[in-house]
């Protein structure tokens, strides 16, 4: 990514936008957005999963994005605030970490605070404040007063990001709040907001226009009518991202937020200026730092090469008669240097030349385009200015280019801090963190000899005593105790930002994903979240799709973003590319930042690949040939690779119906093996990323799409069935709240049966779509991926933010399959092994150990609340053993039984025998009953 950016940045910096398409789709408003909120806590009131056990499986060995670090008075106790996971919160120095802020609007987080002048009061504002792809948008402010326990919505629903929230000393009424606004869109919700009456009411107090919004705001220590705030022009698009503009600058204000005065004596002014971070010397407050992200970019022509080898400008200019009399020898080098295919020869593109194929500068093109190629690009990237008189002017300090710190996407990062005690000492975050002792003139880097994760996000010092640092990044949370020299990692919460999730055929079976900017992981799926240790790594980098041969578990394709993907052979740990390349004399191909790789259902040795074109490989990634034309709208593209293919679904049932996906809108279909595309798109709402295609296995005519609009800033809900090979579409939304959706996909065994991951929540159907039901266990945090496995029937969901969860489906298929469904056992322990250390002690300083078992049982009632069911367990022979009663509601419901019978003479409870037993479930007339065994 970070090299990658960097060439694409060259068309936007020609001059070269693309804004037409983002302005028709209109961006959902606040009001419909608090609906969507609304509606979805009514279907967690009334879902018939309410008390339905899905299990948490991790992983926490990567952790994820921390955004933000808020600490008490007595730093044992902070909080905890994930990109797209929430707030958590510890009392033990981060030993463990328990979520406080499930359930709410939305679980992206971009910063936190807690109240200076109540400890009980804690802030929070939703939407991620680093605008990347994955930046989630929020919902808007929150407010607890009980500690966390209890939480109120505060307004700004429509300033979706929030860059900063800054506390009063003494007023807990009084608080302020930076909004960046929309990521996709554009609207007047941008800028600072003032509160004095505890959010009730907010007061837009600096209001920057079009696409600026505020990223940074802090205050004086001593006197809060002194601030300062950093505005930041930025506008993302699925095809281009502009990162800065005249809007940046830094302002002031002397009366408490009220009015705002720019501020920019010696700081860059202009359309180059990206992100701002502040921050201000407790120590001399008439002392600050700005970290910039200067987006100015210079072009020369490059030099030519002393070496008499062949470079990609020689071919721009070269004619015919040139290339032809050109040495085979340095033909062929420059070839197999620069990786082309091994089919391409000295011979055979000389041949190819003189047949009129391609041109001698198609050899230059391959390998991206030959205008760029002849100019070296830079950006001045990170720089750090200072200001000794409270923000009247600024110099920049550092002696030299800070090169490789925030590359060509400093909106990732621009986070600064100052070492409360000492004014001269202050931190940077970029993918390193770089520590300077003498005001920012010269840096170096922390954390970088030990395995501390890189691209840093989030810093607290200790007001009294610097040596302790608490530092977030992509990897989650670190702490130090000698000035960051050396870090305890506490990666003690599941909040793993999941972007695929994939599974083997093991026993018991195994699960792989890919992370954001954590690369890929597997781990058992017997595990459970709290023992990270049964995950291991596979692959780095940003990790995308996984799959894994059936047949041999040793064999995965993985990668990397932007296609860029590899099959892996654990057995002898070999590890070989994959991707396909394009023709010379073609297009070049377009690799989404999440490339689809899918192994056929009929072969595992046939391998599909999407760029703009749907590849096949018969053996393994080996060999690729191109079966389509371009199936996208081939839109106009600025700095980010688009109009790609996103998503790739082969027939289970017939190897000729496949199945593709763009991010421009079209889905598109073959039936005959790839010779023939079918574009059939036009009854589906336009120009929406297709977020997935998934092939019935029931039906070969029967597909099912998921698209969305998050890319304008659309939450809508787009899910979609056609049981004609896409002549026609029928929406399949029924209930479901208004949302951005990632996937929707069909039961095995069941038709018609369906799962579907949203933005904020996993959601389950029994009747084609008509009525959908939340599945509680899992946080609001969005669904990103899921698969349900073959053998064990069991839902696998990766989230993007709190790892992966698992539900068991069997309950729900036997549910499905009954004939009389008012009551049904839906699952029980079939045999129970029996213990004789039931009820005892194994030592005096132990509790005894008491055993319990667990059945799930389904009561279809949707009046039914608080009804009284029945158990009675029977002996083989017919006698009552036990009775006991259990409050059921509509839906699946839990019930728990210790083991325990009473005798006669009402004696103390004694365990249940070794036998055949029979359990009958009873609600007025209406009965089920199981048989198990105490073994």
């Amino acid at each position: 990514m970070k090299y990658f950016n960097r060439l694409l940045t060259i068309i936007f910096i020609l001059g070269f936008t693309y804004t037409g398409l983002a302005q028709d789709i209109p961006p959902t408003s606040a009001d419909d957005r608090e609906a969507s909120i609304e509606h979805r806590h009514e279907m967690r009131q009334q879902s018939i999963f309410k008390d339905y056990p899905v299990r948490n499986v991790g992983p926490v060995v990567m952790s994820a994005r921390v955004t933000d670090i808020a600490v008490y008075d007595n730093p044992r106790n902070f909080l905890v605030a994930y990109a797209s996971g929430g707030v958590f919160k510890t009392n033990n120095s981060g030993n463990t970490l328990e979520p406080i802020f499930d359930n709410q609007g939305a679980l992206t987080v971009g910063d936190i605070a807690i109240s200076n002048a109540d400890k009980n009061i804690i802030w929070v504002g939703t939407g991620e404040n680093n605008s990347s792809r994955s930046s989630y948008a929020g919902t808007g402010i929150y407010k607890s007063t009980d500690n966390g326990k209890s939480w109120s919505h505060m307004g700004l629903t429509g300033t979706q990001h929030i860059g900063r929230i800054i506390t009063h000393p003494t007023d807990p009424q009084t608080a302020w709040a930076a909004s960046q606004g929309p990521l996709y869109s554009m609207n007047d919700a941008r800028g600072v907001y003032k509160t004095t009456d505890g959010g009730q009411t907010w007061n837009r107090t600096l209001t920057p226009a079009d696409s600026t919004g505020v990223i940074d705001l802090v205050a004086h220590p001593d006197n809060p009518e002194i601030m300062w705030a950093s505005t930041w022009q930025r506008f993302r698009q699925a095809w281009n991202f502009k990162e800065g503009g005249e809007g940046s600058a830094i302002y002031k204000s002397t009366d408490g937020g009220e009015t705002w005065q720019k501020s920019v004596n010696g700081f860059p002014q202009g359309e180059y200026v990206g992100r701002i971070g502040l921050d201000v010397s407790h120590s001399n407050p008439d002392i600050l730092y700005a970290f910039l992200d200067n987006q100015y970019e210079t072009k020369t022509k490059r030099e030519e090469a002393d070496s008499d080898q062949l470079t990609q400008n020689d071919f721009i200019d070269m004619n015919e008669k040139e290339f032809l009399n050109l040495e085979d020898k340095k033909l062929e080098q420059y070839l197999r240097s620069n990786r082309f295919p091994e089919k391409y020869t000295a011979a055979k593109v000389k041949l190819d030349v003189k047949e009129g194929k391609y041109d001698p500068k198609a050899l230059s093109d391959y390998l991206g385009d030959a205008n760029a190629a002849l100019f070296d690009t830079d950006i001045n990237g990170a720089e750090v200015y200072k200001s000794t008189d409270g923000g009247a002017s600024w110099k920049k300090v550092q002696n030299y280019a800070l090169d490789n710190v925030i590359f060509t996407y400093g909106y990732y990062f621009g986070e600064i801090r100052v070492d409360p005690t000492n004014s001269d000492v202050v931190y940077i975050m970029g993918v390193p963190a770089l520590k300077s002792t003498d005001g920012g003139q010269t840096w170096k880097p922390i954390a970088e000899n030990q395995s501390v994760h890189v691209d840093h996000h989030a810093m607290w010092i200790d007001p009294d005593d610097s040596e302790h640092i608490l530092l977030g990044n992509d990897g989650g949370l670190y702490e130090s105790h000698d000035g960051a020299e050396n870090f305890i990692h506490h990666n003690s919460a599941p909040v793993g930002q999941f972007y695929t999730v994939e599974v083997d055929m093991e026993e018991p079976y195994n699960i792989y994903g890919g992370l954001q900017d954590n690369g890929v992981f597997t781990g058992s799926s017997q595990g459970s979240w709290d023992n990270g240790r049964e995950w291991e790594r596979l692959f780095g980098g940003d990790g995308m799709h996984v799959q894994v041969d059936p047949r041999n578990s040793d064999i995965i394709y993985t990668g990397f973003q932007f296609g860029n993907y590899y099959r892996i052979n654990q057995g002898d740990n070999s590890t070989t590319s994959i991707t396909p390349s394009h023709e010379v004399g073609e297009d070049r191909y377009r690799y989404n930042w999440n490339t689809p790789v899918e192994m056929s259902n009929h072969n595992p040795d046939i391998i599909y690949f999407g760029s703009q074109k749907m590849n096949r490989s018969f053996d393994r990634g080996e060999n690729w040939e191109t079966i389509s034309p371009d199936l996208s709208n081939n839109l106009p593209q600025g700095n980010v690779p688009y109009s790609t293919i996103t998503t790739i679904s082969e027939s289970p049932l017939d190897f000729n119906v496949i199945w593709a996906g763009t991010d421009d809108g079209n889905v598109q279909v073959t039936q005959d093996g790839g010779t023939t595309w079918t574009n059939v798109s036009e009854n589906l709402p336009d120009r929406r990323w297709v977020s997935e295609v998934h092939a019935s296995e029931h039906d070969p005519s029967v597909a099912y799409v998921s698209l969305n609009g998050y890319r304008y800033d659309e939450f809508k809900t787009y899910v979609y069935k056609t049981t004609n090979f896409g002549k026609t579409w029928t929406s399949v939304k029924g209930n479901l709240p208004e949302d951005v959706t990632n996937i929707i996909i069909e039961d095995p065994e069941i038709p018609g049966m369906l799962y579907a991951g949203l933005d904020h929540g996993t959601f389950v159907s029994f009747d084609d779509g008509n009525e959908w039901h939340l599945l509680n266990g899992i946080p609001n945090a969005a669904s990103y991926s899921m698969i349900v496995h073959p053998r064990d029937l069991e839902l696998v969901v990766g989230t993007h933010g709190r790892s992966i969860y698992v539900a068991d489906l069997k309950p729900l298929h036997k549910v499905a399959k009954s004939d009389n469904k008012s009551l049904v056992i839906a699952d029980y322990p079939a045999s129970i092994r029996h213990s004789d250390r039931w009820g005892q002690q194994s030592v005096e300083y132990r509790d005894p150990y008491m055993p319990s078992t667990q059945w799930i049982y389904w009561l279809d009632d949707e009046n039914a609340s608080d009804e009284e069911v029945t158990v009675t367990i029977k002996s083989k022979d017919g006698k009552t053993i036990t009775s006991f009663t259990d409050e059921g509601s509509h839906g699946f419901n839990t019930v728990n039984w210790n083991l325990k019978i009473n005798d006669k003479e009402g004696e103390d409870a004694k365990f249940i025998e070794k036998g055949s037993y029979k359990a009958i479930f009873k609600k007025g007339n209406t009965t089920d009953e199981v048989s198990f065994e105490v073994k």
